[in-house]
């Protein structure tokens, strides 16, 4: 790689999205124009045992909006994008990203990015841990919620108040909140007495990212024990801490303990800004993360990899 192309690597990273980020129909033209992006379909199909695929392009919202199915749909389709990407440049990307970092679920697409996971062991976990993740929601039921307009410290007493707990903090003034049910409905009465700009309950089947998924966490580090780990070739971002994860033993913690902990985005993002990225391709379904960071990095370029246009557009 030459001087120029290493410089301009400094300045690049991949996000991946997480769950919500699903549509129907998303991934079809990826697997009708890229032989690569087919190839990670019907991988996908095989290692399952169904076809996943069709559930993408054809099915109903409401089964791909089941935690079970969203979690792999969405990791297969953000893969295809990148092996899309990928062979529209010739296997030769002029930016080799300086980071890669996805939003809880988009971790494990940004450790497959990153060469510290097959892509089989990452589809089979998150098969897996949206399996638990959904169970853990009914045995404990709970919900999530958005809180905008209201700054860190006013969400942390409005949490104390209420029993309900952080679980993604996205942008200063966009942090969602998990719990019971009961909290919840106190919490979002409350956010607007604080004066919250707005305050949207969430479609999820959970209390996400919250001591409510404690219940998933044995099973989880079953299936984490059953994968095998490498050293990431491209440094990952820590969800839970938002700095890069160090080695194999550190990403196996990351994934255990991220299923309860809050997601960091906001400060992973600073953190990647803060180490010379100005550009940021976000790769999946989906344009969620852009507008965040657009919020949280002014200034910073950004891009959605998602569909062949998207891919055609930005090789040119």
């Amino acid at each position: 790689m030459s001087s120029a192309a290493t410089q301009e690597s400094t300045k690049v990273a991949y996000i991946f999205p997480g769950q919500g980020s699903q549509t129907v129909g998303m991934g079809r033209d990826l697997y009708e124009e890229s032989p690569t992006a087919r190839q990670v379909f019907d991988q996908a199909d095989e290692i399952l045992g169904f076809p996943l695929t069709k559930l993408c392009f054809s099915g109903s919202e409401e089964e791909l909006r089941e935690t079970v199915n969203a979690q792999p749909a969405i990791l297969t389709t953000s893969m295809a994008a990148l092996a899309a990407m990928a062979e529209a440049r010739g296997y030769e990307s002029p930016e080799t990203p300086r980071f890669v970092a996805g939003h809880s679920l988009g971790e494990y697409t940004a450790l497959v990015a990153a060469g510290s996971l097959t892509f089989e062991d990452a589809l089979r976990l998150v098969r897996e841990r949206g399996r638990l993740m959904h169970e853990a929601g009914q045995v404990r039921e709970g919900g999530m919620a958005a809180i905008l307009g209201l700054d860190l410290a006013l969400v942390e007493q409005l949490c104390q108040q209420t029993g309900a707990e952080i679980a993604n903090i996205n942008t200063d003034g966009q942090i969602v909140i998990s719990g019971a049910k009961q909290a919840l409905v106190e919490a979002l009465d409350l956010s607007k007495a604080m004066g919250a700009r707005r305050a949207v309950p969430l479609v999820v089947s959970g209390a996400f990212h919250s001591s409510l998924m404690a219940p998933a966490v044995p099973g989880l580090v079953r299936a984490l024990g059953r994968a095998q780990f490498a050293s990431p070739a491209i440094p990952v971002i820590s969800n839970g801490t938002g700095e890069p994860l160090a080695d194999q033993a550190a990403i196996h913690q990351e994934l255990q303990a991220q299923i309860c902990r809050c997601v960091q985005w906001s400060k992973s993002i600073q953190y990647m800004t803060d180490n010379g990225v100005q550009t940021f391709l976000e790769i999946g379904p989906g344009n969620v993360l852009t507008g965040l960071v657009k919020r949280i990095a002014k200034g910073a370029q950004t891009f959605n990899i998602g569909s062949m246009a998207s891919v055609r557009g930005a090789n040119n």
